[in-house]
C-alpha cells in the first residue's frame, strides 16, 4: 500500500520513512493497551474528527466483533442481542480533543487559551499514549501547549505539519512535514497521509 501511496503522491517520498516510523508507533501504542490523541485548529481540527471517524468503526475493513467478544458481551447483559452485536464493530481508541466544546471554551474564558488542548490531555493522557498534533505551520500555540504536557507525561508525540516543521518538527518523537509550505497545500498532502497510517494500522489488527 505504500507503494501506492507515492505512486499517487510522489512528492511524499522524501518522507516515506517518517510515515512509516508514525504507522509503527500507533501499532505498537494499540498493542499494548493505549490510545490515540489528537488536537489542531481549523482544517486540522476536521481532520482530527476525520482520523478519529477511521479508527473507531471500520475504514477499508468490516471488523466484527470475535465469538469469543460476542459471548463474553451476552453474557455480561442478556438485553444485548444478537441484532445489536451484529451491527456493532471493533474500533480503536482515538480521542480528538477540539471536539470538547463545553470544556476547551471553559477553560479558554477561565485559565488560557493557549492550554485549550492541554488540559484535556492532562486528564486523558497516560505514559504510552500517542499524541498526533497537527498544524500545518508547525508552531499553532494550543497544540503545541499539548505537546510540552504530552512529552512531560510520557506520551508519544507525532506531529504532522508542513516542510518547514516549525516547533513540531525539534519537540516531536516523529514528525512528519508533508513537502508544501501553502496551508492548503499541506492539508491536501495531509489526508492520504494519514489515510495510509489509518489503512496500515487497520490492516494489522483486522483480518476481514
Amino acid at each position: 500500500m505504500l507503494n501506492e501511496l507515492l505512486k499517487r503522491y510522489p512528492s511524499l517520498t522524501e518522507i516515506k520513512d517518517d510515515i512509516v516510523k508514525a504507522t509503527d508507533a500507533i501499532i505498537s501504542c494499540y498493542e499494548k493497551g493505549g490510545k490515540v490523541l489528537l488536537c489542531g485548529n481549523g482544517g486540522s481540527c476536521a481532520d482530527c474528527e476525520h482520523i478519529v471517524g477511521e479508527l473507531m468503526k471500520g475504514f477499508l475493513k468490516l471488523r466484527p466483533i470475535s465469538e469469543d467478544k460476542k459471548a463474553e458481551m451476552k453474557a455480561n447483559s442478556p438485553i444485548v442481542d444478537d441484532e445489536i452485536i451484529s451491527k456493532l464493530q471493533e474500533g480503536l481508541p482515538a480521542i480528538s480533543l477540539p471536539a470538547m466544546t463545553a470544556l476547551n471554551s471553559a477553560f479558554c474564558n477561565d485559565v488560557d487559551p493557549e492550554l485549550i488542548y492541554a488540559q484535556p490531555l492532562m486528564a486523558l493522557g497516560n505514559k504510552g499514549d500517542i499524541l498526533i498534533a497537527i498544524s500545518t505551520s508547525g508552531n499553532s500555540k494550543n497544540v503545541f501547549g499539548a505537546v510540552k504536557v504530552a512529552k512531560a507525561l510520557g506520551v508519544t508525540v507525532i506531529g504532522l505539519t508542513g516542510k518547514t516543521g516549525g516547533k513540531l518538527r525539534e519537540h516531536s518523537d516523529i514528525c512528519i512535514c508533508a513537502p508544501e509550505t501553502e496551508t492548503f497545500k499541506i492539508q491536501e498532502l495531509h489526508l492520504p497521509i494519514y489515510h495510509y497510517i489509518c489503512a496500515e494500522v487497520e490492516a494489522h489488527f483486522f483480518e476481514k
